[in-house]
């Protein structure tokens, strides 16, 4: 038995060791090692992992030349994971450290695209769509040959019809609840506006949001 209990004992011992060097955080590696190892949380769609990962590379090896290629690495995986606050702490961070003229216009493109891509419900944002076209038109207007300015004005048209909606359907909102002084000012706006004329589809709305949106 007491053999036995030795041998249980050290089983033990050794598994909680193994677990304990699985669990042991990395310090001190090259700068490949955290590069690869963002790479391959990207990959593996743990970007919780590698956005820490990233901070191990910021904090080990804060000149090292692929600080910039992790950033914008991260910042593309979380505009394709829809997670845009997070790509435009990359993109701005970036910009901070490594914004130059001949890669301004790429990042800046990219932060007014993440904005645009954080629409996924129609008349929502109001703000965020006041301010991305803000920021869209100011793109338009510091870069005029940008390779990515024709995309940037084709946003532009999008935002602006987006917001020519939103705005009809706060007007039609404030009729319904008995407010005319408020749908005037949306009915002037929308007036002086040049998309009056234009056709658009409107988005579809969920008929469960539809009941406090639209009637």
């Amino acid at each position: 038995m007491k053999i036995a209990n030795v041998l249980i004992v050290a089983s033990l011992v050794a598994f909680m060791s193994g677990c304990a060097s699985k669990d042991k955080e990395v310090f001190n590696m090259p700068a490949t090692y955290w590069y690869e190892e963002i790479a391959k949380e990207i990959k593996n769609q743990d970007l919780e992992k590698a956005d820490s990962l990233y901070t191990s590379l910021a904090s080990e090896h804060i000149e090292s030349p692929l600080l910039p290629e992790a950033m914008t690495m991260l910042a593309n995986a979380h505009i394709q994971d829809e997670e845009y606050v997070l790509a435009n702490f990359y993109l701005d961070e970036y910009l901070k450290r490594y914004g130059s003229k001949a890669n301004a216009d790429h990042v800046r493109y990219m932060k007014i695209k993440a904005n645009y891509e954080a629409f996924p419900n129609p008349n929502r944002n109001q703000q965020l769509l006041i301010d991305t076209i803000t920021q869209t038109k100011d793109f338009i207007a510091r870069y005029p040959n940008s390779k990515f300015r024709p995309l940037a004005e084709t946003v532009l048209v999008r935002l602006e019809l987006g917001e020519y909606l939103l705005d009809t359907n706060i007007k039609d909102l404030y009729e319904r609840v008995d407010k005319p002084e408020a749908a005037k000012s949306y009915e002037e706006k929308l007036n002086k506006s040049s998309l009056g004329g234009a056709k658009s589809i409107e988005p579809a709305i969920p008929w469960y949001r539809s009941w406090f949106e639209k009637q």
